[in-house]
């Protein structure tokens, strides 16, 4: 049976948050829905796979590897594994497709 959802019905984040939603997920990949709006920096991360992302709805400001980069509507970018990352702040409700793979 096919299923079919919508990114526009999941729930906005409130203030300083992000809201992570996995869509699809088997051995070798993740994908998932990030709703953020952070107005401060998020935390660090340091993930034991690769990330593709795409920022569907927002504008995002990013710390990468300690350079700071703008991403805007469209924008998508690779993140290789053990690549130091965080967000340092969004718009609010800010939409985001993550693709992870091992």
């Amino acid at each position: 049976m096919i299923q079919i959802s919508n990114l526009n019905c999941l729930n906005e984040p409130i203030e300083n948050s992000e809201i992570f939603t996995t869509l699809f997920k088997n051995d070798s990949i993740k994908i998932e829905s990030i709703r953020s709006w952070l107005r401060t920096p998020g935390e660090f991360y340091n993930q034991d796979q690769d990330e593709w992302v795409i920022l569907l709805k927002g504008r995002a400001k990013l710390e990468i590897a300690h350079e700071n980069i703008t991403l805007q509507s469209g924008d998508y970018l690779f993140i290789p594994k053990h690549t130091l990352h965080r967000i340092l702040s969004t718009d609010k409700n800010t939409l985001w497709l993550g693709v992870f793979s091992s």
